[in-house]
């Protein structure tokens, strides 16, 4: 029984010459020892990866397709200048990489594995388990994906099943690695011919998908082995196919350089690792001027993401909230949820269904259906007599009382909040009157008689420290009556 596969190719209309250009002089002689033609003309600013297939008419029914993500990532990188990609971990994350304006993104294998399953970066995490989350990733955004392959979660059958499944999920790009994974923190990688395999199964996934996906293939063999042995790598990783190139761990502006000569119109991918690494972290301009094409920040948004729970749960625990100003509002969050766009296409499946003789209706969307009875709305209309509101206005009478409390409306509670650290946290007034919400404010309050302590200082002019103690989290609250 003959194999099925489940790649997409060309329509069969479509005669396509299939060739291999190169990024190389003829007289150069590939890894693969493989023919290569005649290099291109390429820009000054970007000379990368060529697409492997060959051009197709613009008049043609195919060429009118909506561009794939992998030739829109390849479309991006043939733009001048440098290309930050920031790393997401999950849908919304990539969502908001989108709205801060950066054309692709890339997923990072260590912020999945501790977003999804709460584990190290150590091979844990499976093959269906990172492809299902890029599924989300890629249905989340319009931008070209980078997926972190890993290292094909196996031999080189794996990886081109993994790449294969890429492509599926709507991956513009794929990183295979060279890497082992081990229990310990030092790199260890597979022998150079597994690693060269390795991006030759990708090269030919992405073939026999028919497919443009960018292969890059990135070794970690500089702190594994060598810088030498990264060097040799990198240019077989390239004689077997692949579009991008990034070398792991170089320890100085100087190996950057190094590895950036190598093969030059081939782009390269810097990884900056922004905490505990060891590549030298530079800014856009200076990785440029290096020679890199694109520059990854695998930790940061997992980073700022995990700091901030961690305030919030510190803050909730000592009996408050947040502080509002690192909270965005709901119709924010919705904003960037897209619920206005939702709702806007949610009108176009609306539907009434009358049935005339039961005098039943029922008024549906996406949400569901409402069923309304009716005859029972007739029948009502018919007995039933339009009602009389009357609005009453309460009478409101000043006068004087043995309450001291009665005078408190006229004056304000002022509450502060001084973080452990000495920063202000917050420091706002509310007229005093309305005890009810301070709780919702500093619950840490809850269980204070706030009222018994405005009484008791009701007739002091001025301002009155009531309060001034630390929860349990080491920030002090200050409660000032004024």
């Amino acid at each position: 029984m003959a194999a099925l596969s489940f790649c997409i190719s060309s329509p069969p209309q479509i005669q396509r010459k299939q060739f291999k250009p190169s990024l190389f002089p003829p007289e150069f002689t590939p890894y693969t020892g493989e023919f290569h033609a005649k290099p291109i003309s390429l820009s000054r600013r970007f000379r990368g990866a060529i697409n492997a297939t060959s051009a197709v008419s613009d008049s043609s029914e195919y060429a009118k397709q909506p561009s794939s993500p992998a030739k829109k990532l390849r479309e991006i990188m043939q733009s001048p200048g440098l290309l930050q990609g920031p790393c997401c971990f999950d849908a919304l994350s990539a969502k908001l990489v989108e709205r801060a304006g950066f054309p692709y993104c890339i997923t990072s294998g260590f912020s999945i594995s501790a977003a999804r399953i709460g584990l190290p970066d150590k091979g844990l995490i499976s093959y269906g388990e990172m492809l299902d989350q890029g599924l989300q990733i890629t249905q989340s955004v319009s931008i070209p994906v980078i997926g972190d392959g890993g290292n094909g979660f196996g031999d080189a059958m794996n990886v081109k099943r993994t790449v294969k499944g890429y492509i599926r999920a709507g991956f513009a790009g794929i990183i295979i690695n060279d890497q082992v994974c081990s229990g310990d923190d030092k790199r260890r990688v597979v022998s150079r011919d597994e690693a060269v395999t390795r991006v030759k199964a990708a090269v030919d996934a992405r073939r026999e998908c028919g497919s443009e996906i960018v292969i890059v293939a990135q070794t970690d063999s500089r702190e594994g082995i060598s810088l030498e042995e990264s060097l040799i790598r990198a240019r077989a990783f390239t004689d077997a196919g692949a579009d991008v190139l990034s070398v792991n761990s170089l320890v100085s502006r100087e190996e950057m350089r190094s590895f950036c000569s190598v093969y030059p119109l081939v782009p390269k991918l810097a990884n900056m690792l922004e905490s505990g690494g060891k590549v030298p972290i530079l800014n856009p301009l200076e990785v440029e001027e290096v020679g890199y094409k694109l520059v990854a920040y695998p930790i940061s948004l997992i980073g700022v993401s995990i700091r901030a729970m961690q305030d919030a749960l510190s803050a909730i625990k000592g009996g408050r909230i947040p502080p509002p100003g690192s909270l965005p509002s709901l119709q924010e969050i919705e904003e960037i949820l897209g619920s206005e766009t939702y709702n806007e296409e949610e009108k176009q499946y609306r539907y009434t269904t009358w049935s005339s003789d039961r005098g039943e209706r029922y008024e549906g969307s996406s949400s569901g259906s409402v069923y309304v009875d009716e005859r029972v709305a007739q029948d009502d209309s018919e007995q039933r007599e339009e009602p009389i509101v009357e609005v009453m206005t309460p009478e409101v009478v000043y006068s004087e009382s043995r309450n001291p409390f009665s005078t408190i409306w006229s004056r304000s509670l002022r509450i502060k909040i001084i973080g452990r650290d000495g920063s202000e946290k917050l420091d706002v007034k509310i007229p005093a009157g309305f005890l009810e919400g301070v709780t919702n404010i500093v619950p840490a309050l809850g269980g204070v008689n706030l009222r018994q302590l405005m009484d008791d200082a009701t007739d002091e002019v001025g301002g009155k420290l009531l309060l001034d103690f630390k929860d349990t989290g080491g920030d002090r609250i200050q409660v000032f009556l004024e």
